[in-house]
């Protein structure tokens, strides 16, 4: 080396020394912070899919917080209705005792009454009452509000509609069409004739209970009609004089396949047009028994799932429970069209999945359980069961009184049990699948950013021993042009 102005090997030795500097800097930095990538510049690629990454595992913990909060709205409501069904069941231990009227004093009965009034302001006041974070629950807040359904008019299409859920965009709505494809029928058994010839002795059964009448020569139809009636009640089975005259229509009190009427001589020949085959509603099930007809129901193109007149569609955006009225239900004449109603909103929205668009939106609706609500509306609500009302105990009317318990218990039990499925099928379903989204998200996080520390330690000793072999070796390259003093003698 005979140049000094310009050492190339000191150069070259100061440019692998920075690098190795870099290279052990880098090392020591990811050791401390226990990250692969802390700069962009450690990996951009890296850098993107990790910050990525990092943002679903924020929005999955969000939907796990959120899974969590509406848990405890169920519950919270769940735990109400629990309460408003133990009153229910007292309700109707109360007029069971007070239906034993042989046996009871009127004191005693007015006492019960005066307990059923106190249970029917409990069952309100919790009604009212039971919240989460000022949002009262079981009032009927969380129902969705409807247009265009007429009920308890003479043209009504429906006598119930319950929206269990129902997806609606943001400032949207959702409409629902019914239509009925196929009419349902009572169960029906036709006796022709214009009176009974000869004593005859008829078993009449339904639903309910069977019957057993006995009718003198002579008998007209409109007598026959009124024995049979005034034991509708204990049978499901009423008469009535069809309207051509000549016949009497034995019918089953409700709708459905489930229903039946069985109209069979025990005794006496004077009578063998009893259950004329050929007037049989669905099928001939033997010449004296006839079961009547579910409605076929599209609701939104969808067939329906039809018990009589009810029907019940589930689908990913709507659950609705509609009981039609026996006109629409049976196509008669001006209820032939299909009927479209609209939901305009309400409910309760739950958001439970990392992106907020419907797809991961949980709907729920709950219908207010006050006494105005449950009950039926073809028997009546429990509000009716309260003094001076028109099922108190003081009218007697226990038969219908227990039916409204008993309709209410129903409402409350199914009310629960889709609660419970939303909590069960819905909630903890969703949480698990995003306990296991968010550690594959994670993991896959921590392999893009985190440092693996038995490679980087190896490193980290790898860059040590380069530093120092380039710090010796920019030593020996400054004192190597020192040689040329050895030219100057």
């Amino acid at each position: 080396m005979s140049r000094i102005n310009t050492n190339i090997p000191s150069v070259i030795a100061q440019r692998v020394l920075l690098h190795q500097d870099q290279l052990l800097q880098t090392s020591l930095n990811r050791l401390s912070t226990g990250y692969r990538i802390n700069a962009g510049r450690d990996d951009p690629a890296g850098l993107i899919a990790s910050e990525n990454l990092r943002a679903e595992k924020t929005a999955i913990q969000a939907a796990l917080t959120n899974v969590s909060r509406a848990n405890n709205v169920v519950a919270s409501a769940e735990g109400g209705l629990a309460e408003i069904n133990s009153l229910l069941l007292e309700l109707e231990d109360l007029i069971d005792r007070s239906a034993n009227e042989a046996a009871i004093s009127v004191e005693e009965r007015n006492a019960n009454q005066l307990q059923i009034d106190a249970i029917l302001d409990s069952i309100n006041r919790i009604a009212n009452n039971t919240e989460f974070l000022s949002r009262k629950l079981l009032s009927g807040e969380l129902a969705y509000s409807t247009s265009g359904i007429s009920t308890g008019s003479a043209t009504s299409y429906f006598q119930n509609v319950a929206i269990n859920a129902a997806k609606i965009p943001n400032n949207g709505y959702r409409s629902v069409t019914v239509g009925v494809t196929q009419a349902a029928e009572l169960a029906e058994i036709k006796y022709t004739g214009t009176q009974v010839s000869g004593t005859v002795t008829v078993q009449i059964a339904g639903n309910l209970g069977t019957e057993t009448l006995t009718f003198a020569s002579g008998t007209s139809l409109g007598e026959i009609v009124t024995a049979v009636n005034q034991s509708k009640e204990l049978t499901g089975v009423s008469a009535s004089v069809s309207a051509a005259g000549g016949a009497v229509n034995f019918n089953s009190t409700q709708y459905g396949a489930r229903q039946f009427v069985s109209v069979k001589v025990l005794d006496g020949g004077g009578v063998s047009t009893f259950g004329d085959p050929s007037h049989l509603s669905n099928g001939d099930a033997g010449d004296n028994k006839d079961y009547g007809l579910n409605a076929s129901v599209t609701i939104n193109g969808i067939a329906a799932v039809t018990e009589g007149l009810h029907a019940s569609m589930r689908s990913q955006s709507l659950s609705v429970d509609v009981d039609l009225t026996a006109e629409f239900g049976t196509l008669a004449a001006g209820y032939t069209s299909d009927r479209t109603f609209t939901i305009t909103g309400g409910g309760a929205n739950f958001w439970i999945s990392p992106t907020i668009a419907l797809t991961g939106m949980a709907s729920l609706g709950v219908q207010g359980v006050g006494v105005g609500s449950l009950g039926d509306a073809n028997i009546g609500y429990l509000s009716s069961l309260a003094t001076g009302q028109t099922n108190a105990l003081a009218t007697g009317n226990y038969s219908t009184a227990q039916a409204i318990v008993r309709a209410a218990q129903q409402d409350v039990s199914s009310l629960r049990g889709r609660l419970g499925a939303f909590q069960k099928n819905t909630l903890e379903t969703t949480a698990n699948s995003l306990r296991v989204t968010y550690e594959n998200t994670a993991a896959a996080e921590a392999n893009i950013r985190e440092t693996e520390f038995a490679s980087e330690t190896s490193m980290l000793t790898r860059a040590q021993i380069l530093v120092q072999s380039a710090t010796n070796t920019l030593r020996l390259a400054n004192a190597q042009p020192q040689n040329v003093l050895a030219l100057l003698g």
